[in-house]
C-alpha cells in the first residue's frame, strides 16, 4: 500500500513539473490562435458556420496531431528513456548501414528539423511575451506606446536570468501552469454556459464542411490553425525529464480539457458578441480580472520562453556530442540535475534574434506569420523518422495499424507544412532562414571533421607494431605518466610522434585515451571504461558517454584506477598531450573554398579540449599540425 501511494505522488510530481515545462509554449497558444483564425491573414465574416468550423479544426487537430500522433504513437519511440528528434534519428540510423543513400537522407532530414528549432526558439519568446502584454492594451490604449518597451524589458530579464539556472525558479513553474490551465478552463467553461452551442463544433462534420465551403481559404487558413499545436514537439523532446506517463496523464487530465474549453469559450464569446474579435482572450475575462489575466499571462509565457530557451541548450549540447557541432562553452547550473545547463553564446545570440524579431514585427499578429513554418516542417521530419522506426518496433497486426495511422498523419501534416509555405514571404523565411543556416554549420563540422580525420589517418602508424618497437629499444624515458589524447583507438596519435621526433623522450608510463560518444543519452557507470594493456608500459583507455552527458577525464581516470592497480595518476606527475590542427588548403581541395573557410574558422573558434574535458590546463602540452583539406 505504502510503495503505491509513493509511487502515485511521485507521479503527480512529474506530472506537475510537466506543466510548467513540457506545457508551456502549447498552453499559451489560446493568447492569438483563434484571433489569427478569423482575423488574420484573411479576415472571415463572425458568423455561426466560421467559428464552428474553425473551432472544429483546431479541435481535431490538436486530438490528431498532439493527442494520436505524439502521445499515443511518437512517445513509444524512446531512446533510453530519452527522446527528441535527434533522439529519433539515433534510433532510425540504428537499423540501417552506415553511409547508406537512405542513412544519408535521414540524417541529413533528422538535422535539418533539430536546425529549425533554433528558428523556433526565437519566435516564441518574442510571440508569447508580446502577446500576453498586448492585452494592455484591453485595459487602456494609453499604455500602447509602452508594449513593445516593456516587452523588450522583460525579454532582456529573461535571458540574463539564465545564468543562475532555472532549478529555483522552476519549482514555481508547475503550479504556476496548474493555475493558469485552470483558469484556462474556467474562463472558455462560463461562456460555454452561457452559449453551449459552440459545442456543435465538437463534430468534425463542421470542420468538414467549412473546407467543402471554402477550399481555397480553409487551406491558406491552416497556417494559423498550425498556431495551435506549436510546443507539441516538446512532449516528445522533454520525455527524457518526466516519462511517457507522467506527460500523457497531464495532457489527458487537465491540458487537453483546458485548451477546449478555453477555444470553445471564446468562440462562444465571438458568437455572442462578434466585435471580441480585437482580443478574444482577454475578452473572456470581466473587467475586475483583466489586469490579474494580463500578469498571470505574461509570467505563463516567460515560463513557455524559458522551456524553449533551455531547449535550444539541450539541442546543442547533444550536437556537439554527436559530433554536428563544434565545443561550446558549456555550463551546469544544478549540482544534482544533469539537464540543467546554460550556454553563453546561444544565450546572447537568441536574446539579441529576439529582440530584433520584437523590433521588426511589432506585434503578435505580424510575428503570427512568420510563427509555425519551423514547427510544421519538424513535425513532418518526425512523422518520416517514425516510419523508419517503427517499421522495425512492432510486428504483425500492430505494425500495419501504426503505419497506417502515420500515413493519415503524414498526409496532415504535409497539407499544414503546404499551406505554411504560404507564409514564407510573410516573415516564414526567418526561421526557414535560420534554420537553413544553422543545418549549413552543422553539416560542414560533421563533413569536415570526418575528412580531418581520414587525413591525420593517413600519416599514422598502426598503434600495435609501433608500441612493440618501442618497448624492444626504447628512447630516454622520464619519469611520471603520458596521457595522449586520441580519436583512433588503433593508429599512432600524431602528438606521440612529434613528441619523440623533437623531445626525443618517452614517459614511464603512456596511456592512449579516447573519448566517444555513444547514440544513446546516457550510458552506465559501469559501461563507462575499457582498458587494455599494449605492453609493459603502454595502456589503452576507451570511454564512452552518451550524446546527453558531460564528458570529463578526471572522472575517466579515477575509475581507471579503480580497474587498474598498475595505473596511478598523480596530478603532479601526469602530462597531457593534445593534437591542435590547423588548416590550410590542398593543392586537390576536399571541400568548396566557402565550405573549407567555414570549418575553418569554426575549428579555431571551438572552446579549447581542455576546457570541454575539464583537464587540469597547466598540465597539458599542445602539438600543432597542418591539415590540408
Amino acid at each position: 500500500m505504502g510503495s503505491a501511494t509513493n509511487e502515485s505522488s511521485k507521479q503527480s510530481g512529474l506530472m506537475l513539473a510537466a506543466l510548467g515545462v513540457v506545457y508551456g509554449d502549447i498552453g499559451t497558444s489560446p493568447l492569438y490562435t483563434l484571433r489569427e483564425c478569423l482575423n488574420g491573414h484573411i479576415p472571415l465574416p463572425i458568423n455561426t458556420e466560421n467559428v464552428l468550423g474553425m473551432l472544429s479544426l483546431i479541435f481535431w487537430g490538436l486530438m490528431l496531431v498532439v493527442s494520436l500522433k505524439y502521445v499515443i504513437i511518437v512517445l513509444r519511440a524512446d531512446n533510453r528513456g530519452e527522446g527528441g528528434i535527434l533522439a529519433l534519428l539515433a534510433l532510425a540510423l540504428r537499423q540501417m548501414k552506415t553511409g547508406s543513400r537512405r542513412a544519408l537522407v535521414l540524417t541529413a532530414l533528422g538535422i535539418f528539423g533539430a536546425a529549425l528549432f533554433y528558428g523556433d526558439s526565437m519566435i516564441t519568446p518574442a510571440i508569447s511575451v508580446l502577446s500576453a502584454l498586448e492585452g494592455i492594451g484591453i485595459v487602456s490604449h494609453t499604455f500602447d506606446p509602452y508594449i513593445i518597451p516593456i516587452t523588450i524589458a522583460v525579454l532582456v530579464g529573461l535571458f540574463a536570468m539564465q545564468r543562475h539556472g532555472t532549478a529555483s525558479v522552476g519549482k514555481l513553474f508547475g503550479p504556476v501552469m496548474l493555475l493558469w490551465f485552470s483558469v484556462l478552463g474556467v474562463l472558455g467553461g462560463w461562456q460555454i454556459f452561457h452559449n453551449p452551442t459552440v459545442l456543435h463544433a465538437l463534430n468534425p462534420a463542421y470542420g468538414f464542411q467549412f473546407v467543402i465551403d471554402n477550399p481555397r481559404q480553409a487551406f491558406v487558413l491552416l497556417g494559423a490553425v498550425v498556431l495551435a499545436l506549436t510546443g507539441a514537439e516538446a512532449l516528445y523532446a522533454d520525455m527524457g525529464h518526466f516519462g511517457r506517463p507522467a506527460i500523457s496523464r497531464a495532457w489527458f487530465s487537465l491540458v487537453l480539457p483546458a485548451l477546449t474549453l478555453n477555444y470553445f469559450g471564446q468562440g462562444a464569446l465571438l458568437l455572442a458578441d462578434p466585435t471580441a474579435i480585437k482580443n478574444p482572450f482577454f475578452l473572456l475575462a470581466p473587467g475586475w480580472g483583466l489586469v490579474p489575466l494580463v500578469v498571470l499571462a505574461t509570467i505563463a509565457t516567460v515560463i513557455a520562453s524559458q522551456a524553449v530557451i533551455s531547449g535550444a541548450y539541450s539541442m546543442t549540447n547533444q550536437a556537439v556530442h554527436l559530433g554536428f557541432s563544434p565545443r561550446m562553452d558549456i555550463q551546469h547550473t544544478s549540482e544534482t540535475e544533469k539537464g540543467q545547463i546554460y550556454m553563453p553564446g546561444i544565450n546572447w545570440f537568441l536574446l539579441v534574434a529576439v529582440i530584433l524579431l520584437v523590433l521588426g514585427f511589432r506585434s503578435s499578429g505580424a510575428l503570427a506569420s512568420a510563427y509555425g513554418f519551423a514547427v510544421v516542417c519538424t513535425m513532418l521530419i518526425t512523422t518520416i523518422l517514425a516510419f523508419a522506426v517503427f517499421g522495425h518496433i512492432f510486428t504483425g497486426v500492430r505494425k500495419w495499424l501504426v503505419c497506417a495511422a502515420l500515413v493519415v498523419l503524414l498526409v496532415i501534416d504535409s497539407l499544414l507544412f503546404s499551406a505554411n509555405v504560404l507564409k514564407i514571404a510573410e516573415g516564414g523565411w526567418f526561421p526557414l532562414l535560420i534554420g537553413l543556416v544553422a543545418f549549413t554549420l552543422m553539416m560542414t563540422w560533421k563533413r569536415g571533421r570526418a575528412l580531418l580525420y581520414e587525413r591525420l589517418l593517413e600519416g599514422e602508424l598502426p598503434l600495435e607494431g609501433f608500441v612493440e618497437s618501442l618497448e624492444s629499444s626504447p628512447p630516454t624515458r622520464v619519469e611520471g605518466i603520458a596521457v595522449f589524447m586520441t580519436a583512433s583507438t588503433d593508429s599512432v596519435p600524431h602528438a606521440l610522434l612529434h613528441n619523440l621526433k623533437h623531445n626525443k623522450v618517452l614517459h614511464e608510463q603512456v596511456v592512449f585515451l579516447s573519448v566517444k560518444t555513444a547514440d544513446i543519452p546516457f550510458v552506465s557507470k559501469r559501461e563507462r571504461v575499457i582498458v587494455r594493456r599494449l605492453g609493459e608500459s603502454f595502456f589503452q583507455i576507451i570511454a564512452t558517454y552518451g550524446f546527453k552527458e558531460e564528458q570529463s577525464v578526471p572522472e575517466v581516470l579515477a575509475q581507471v584506477e579503480a580497474l587498474q592497480a598498475d595505473l596511478r595518476f598523480d596530478p603532479m606527475q601526469t602530462s597531457f598531450f593534445l593534437s591542435r590542427e590547423t588548416i590550410v588548403e590542398a593543392k586537390y581541395p576536399a571541400m568548396s573554398f566557402w565550405r573549407r573557410k567555414i570549418f575553418s574558422l569554426m575549428n579555431r573558434n571551438a572552446t579549447r579540449a581542455t576546457q570541454f574535458f575539464k583537464i587540469p590546463p597547466n598540465r597539458v602540452v599542445e602539438m600543432g599540425t597542418q591539415v590540408e583539406l
